[in-house]
């Protein structure tokens, strides 16, 4: 017998690995996480395949929930312009979004503030994320902007926004744990892979300063909530740091700059189009006292 698929089942399989959880989806859609569970176990048992298997605390799909993936985005595309030719209400259209944490206080709320102006009933998601994480999110179409720190030199993607020299940062205290033998200068640091760690631990390396990790963790609140208790120093850009926390530079070594790039999709929706022109708009203004000019960046790498 020919597989006759559930749409709200393909659906919630769209939304799903769009968001990159099945836990989102179901808020999305306004279902418990339980019945999109059975949607799915229901999907599977139709197509006669495993559609899903797991990775890490999440479901990925398999080969063949790939392939019935791409025909799923046309059914429900299908299915929902039916409806609207029909006069059926049609869902708001939602835009993904993928920021670094350094952005949520400042360039996230003045961007989204002044979009809610100009599309009042479109859904914006948001997903924190590392660099690498967001990039390979926007070249899967699972994002449809993101912002995206890179390290300058490589192979470029995207559109070079702004060049941030990175700083070591500590509490008023952490001069006194830079003079203190400890077994090594206490790192407090986002955990592998993070371009900022990857520059510190490369810093001290070359200037053999002894080091050791204080803290690790995926969250930059808990990055400046250790350095308030004086549990080491990090690095990070001059973007959005607590006022209490004082430059550490000229007592420890030189380090480089980073690039901030702004990702898109393929090709994106007039929507997502004024979503990214609002965004780049927003982050130069927050930056532009920080940021070097890539001009200025590659002249001096010239004459170093």
């Amino acid at each position: 017998m020919r597989p006759s698929f559930d749409l709200e089942g393909l659906r919630a399989m769209v939304v799903g690995i769009d968001l990159g959880s099945f836990a989102r989806a179901a808020v999305q859609l306004g279902r418990s996480q339980s019945a999109v569970s059975m949607q799915l176990k229901r999907l599977e048992e139709q197509a006669g395949h495993p559609l899903f298997q797991r990775s890490g605390r999440g479901l990925v799909p398999t080969e063949a929930g790939e392939a019935l993936l791409a025909y799923a985005r046309r059914l429900v595309t299908l299915h929902d312009e039916a409806g609207a030719a029909l006069g059926a209400a049609k869902p708001p259209p939602t835009i993904r979004l993928g920021l670094p944490q350094d952005f949520f206080e400042d360039v996230m709320p003045d961007a989204l503030a002044a979009f809610s102006q100009i599309r009042p009933n479109t859904h914006v998601a948001v997903r924190a994320g590392r660099n690498y994480a967001l990039e390979e999110e926007v070249k899967a179409g699972r994002l449809d902007v993101a912002l995206a720190f890179a390290e300058p030199g490589r192979a470029a993607t995207g559109e070079l926004l702004a060049v941030l020299p990175m700083h070591w940062f500590g509490h008023e205290d952490a001069i006194e744990l830079l003079r203190a033998d400890l077994g090594g200068l206490p790192l407090v640091l986002f955990d592998h892979p993070c371009l900022f760690r990857q520059a510190a631990l490369k810093s001290l390396d070359d200037a053999r300063i002894s080091w050791r990790l204080s803290l690790t963790t995926p969250s930059l609140p808990g990055v400046w909530a250790a350095l308030r208790f004086g549990l080491g120093v990090t690095v990070r850009t001059a973007h959005a740091v607590p006022t209490e926390m004082p430059r550490l530079d000229g007592l420890l070594p030189r380090l480089p700059t980073l690039e901030l790039r702004m990702l898109v999709q393929a090709k994106p929706s007039g929507t997502a189009g004024d979503l990214i022109d609002i965004l780049k708009t927003a982050a130069g203004r927050r930056l532009a006292d920080i940021a070097t000019a890539p001009a200025e960046r590659h002249a001096s790498s010239r004459t170093c």
